[in-house]
């Protein structure tokens, strides 16, 4: 497997990241410590470096258990948790306040055992909290040590840009790393994402690459699945069946399938090798919930598309024409 820079950062990623946000979850389609332990092994020996994380995944749960899989081997291991969602009924034990982050800051090196975070992410923004409150914390934060690299997730553009000001303004560590949601079926950060993340230095670390199972084939077309991660989404979830059962994504579905032969992979393995062909994405998170689903993503990056193919891919999974990104694109080039 390939390591790449995250951003404009020294920090090196392999290019899949071990996602764990159904470590220690007391449901079906959880994860327990037994098979979790088991899928880090996996994913280290396979030459993985990177696991992702966050504080309310299983109420902490999953990061006590990273720490126990990774106990003697934490120099050689990129970490990455989040700060920001409810962690108790405190009112305060939420958001991006400094009360909030430096507490869960703490409690989260706790839990994983460790000196330092190499990634620390907010998690998603906060509509109280002033930005530069924020930013300020987080800096002080990495001046203590206990992290080394900051990342976003789920900000909006402008939410982002303008936080970016605001550590060039005050002279504060930038954000290196997004964390966004991106696959064949839902690409909608290349709307605004895309050209920011190159302008300004971040690397995508991007999640839900197989749209909650949809683009592993194992859904029938018009027929509501009864089991599995979308069949479990509320309608207003990202991974819904709602979102996922539409004309355009049936027609990928069958794109994909028909160049999967030609590679001789599964469709989950070319999904993911056709987001490891955009330049701006650093890794891909993996959700697997059992060790044979990991082995099978494991070997995504040995995939190499042709150009030709990437480009079917982009066309038939492309997004609709909005405004003013159609205009952009018709008459952005024109020199008058």
């Amino acid at each position: 497997m390939k390591n790449n820079r995250i951003g404009n950062s020294g920090l090196i990623t392999s290019q899949l990241t071990l996602g764990t946000m159904l470590f220690g979850e007391n449901t079906q389609r959880g994860t327990s410590e037994r098979e979790a332990m088991e899928l880090v092994n996996r994913y280290l020996g396979n030459g993985g470096n990177h696991i992702d994380t966050a504080d309310i995944y299983a109420q902490g749960k999953a990061e006590e258990i990273i720490a126990k899989s990774i106990s003697g081997k934490r120099n050689d291991i990129v970490i990455s948790t989040k700060v920001r969602f409810s962690t108790s009924q405190n009112p305060n034990a939420q958001g991006l306040s400094r009360t909030h982050i430096l507490k869960a800051v703490d409690e989260s090196l706790t839990r994983l055992k460790t000196d330092y975070i190499d990634l620390l992410y907010v998690h998603c923004s906060d509509p109280i909290t002033p930005l530069e409150e924020t930013i300020r914390t987080l800096e002080q934060i990495i001046a203590q040590g206990k992290a080394r690299y900051l990342g976003v997730s789920n900000f909006k553009s402008w939410q982002l840009m303008k936080s970016l000001g605001i550590c060039d303004a005050i002279g504060a560590s930038r954000f290196v790393a997004a964390q966004y949601q991106y696959s064949l079926v839902n690409r909608d950060i290349e709307y605004e994402f895309f050209d920011l993340f190159e302008s300004e230095g971040l690397g995508l670390m991007a999640w839900g690459p197989l749209g909650g199972g949809f683009l592993t084939g194992k859904y029938a077309r018009e027929k509501q699945p009864s089991e599995g991660r979308i069949a479990t989404s509320a309608n207003n979830h990202e991974e819904s069946w709602e979102r996922r059962n539409t004309a355009q994504n049936w027609r990928t579905l069958e794109v994909l399938s028909d160049l999967s032969k030609k590679y001789s992979c599964t469709l989950a393995q070319l999904a993911i090798a056709w987001i490891l062909s955009k330049k701006t994405v650093a890794s891909v998170i993996l959700g697997a919930r059992i060790p044979e689903q990991l082995t099978e993503t494991m070997a995504s990056p040995k995939i190499e598309i042709a150009k030709e193919d990437v480009q079917e891919l982009d066309t038939i999974s492309k997004l609709p024409e909005l405004y003013p990104y159609r205009m952009i694109a018709a008459y952005g080039m024109r020199t008058i």
